[in-house]
């Protein structure tokens, strides 16, 4: 029973398998770009800008945004146009303070075990 039918029927699961296999690595690749920092938007007017910084007035509020050489900009950008920019937030420096539960630790280097 070696039908063209027949290898139709057998080869079917092989490619169903084969779809989900790639289904899923694609998703997987898709998910670890998404782990990054959540990006944002801002949109308004630009009221100042040059090769380091975008200002834009949105509402009442003036946000300045940093950009470098990696920032794609579409066009070229000049006050008043308006504009969408998409940013994500990265920390800079990181203080740690003790919470307000969190004990100081008061033993002295040079205490001796009591016996």
């Amino acid at each position: 029973m070696n039908s063209p039918e027949a290898s139709r029927l057998i080869s079917r699961p092989m490619k169903t398998k084969a779809f989900s296999l790639i289904t899923a690595a694609s998703l997987a690749l898709a998910g670890m770009e998404l782990a990054g920092a959540k990006t944002y938007q801002v949109t308004g007017p630009v009221l100042e800008v040059n090769d380091s910084m975008i200002v834009v007035q949105k509402g009442k509020d003036r946000w300045e945004l940093d950009r470098n050489s990696d920032t794609k900009v579409n066009g070229d950008v000049k006050v008043g146009d308006k504009v969408t920019i998409d940013y994500t937030m990265t920390a800079k420096d990181v203080e740690v303070k003790a919470g307000k539960g969190a004990k100081k630790e008061t033993t002295s280097p040079t205490a001796s075990p009591k016996g």
